[in-house]
């Protein structure tokens, strides 16, 4: 372009043209890097994965990462816990579209398992009973389930 401009083989009527020029030529390098910035910048932290899997692909998008880099990257944004259990798994992932899925089920699973502790353990705070029962399980009822329990465990 340096070249062309100075051999007079390019006319500008104003700077503002030759400063679009100049962007269109190059804009595309300034792009990509600010999107790889993007994508290494981006953390899961207490998002939900759908939530941080979209925010990932819209980054992706313009970065020209592929294959194994952009799963190291996808790896290295989501929360350590679970991306432990994804490498850790007998079957491991091997597109990224299957990183997404499998992360999305797994962060599911994980946050349907915290809910169900609090609702155990609000239960076991609010002076709910414990029953011991053979091979040391232990069981929580109500009040109006004791009379049934109890004739069952006797």
């Amino acid at each position: 372009m340096l070249e062309d401009l100075e051999g007079g083989l390019l006319e500008y009527k104003n700077i503002g043209e030759f400063l679009a020029d100049i962007r269109k030529q190059f804009g595309r390098g300034d792009e990509e890097s600010v999107k790889v910035a993007e994508l290494r910048r981006l953390e899961q932290k207490r998002k939900i994965m759908k939530e941080f899997v979209q925010e990932f692909k819209k980054a992706a998008r313009g970065s020209r990462y592929k294959g194994r880099l952009l799963v190291e990257e996808f790896k290295r944004g989501i929360n350590s816990t679970i991306c432990q259990r994804l490498i850790e798994s007998e079957w491991q992932p091997g597109s990224i579209e299957q990183w997404y899925d499998r992360a999305i089920a797994l962060n599911k699973n994980w946050r349907e398992s915290k809910r169900e502790e609090e609702r155990l353990r609000e239960r076991r705070d609010n002076g709910v009973p414990t029953l011991k029962v053979n091979h040391g399980y232990s069981l929580k009822y109500d009040q109006k389930d004791k009379k049934h329990l109890n004739s069952r465990y006797q």
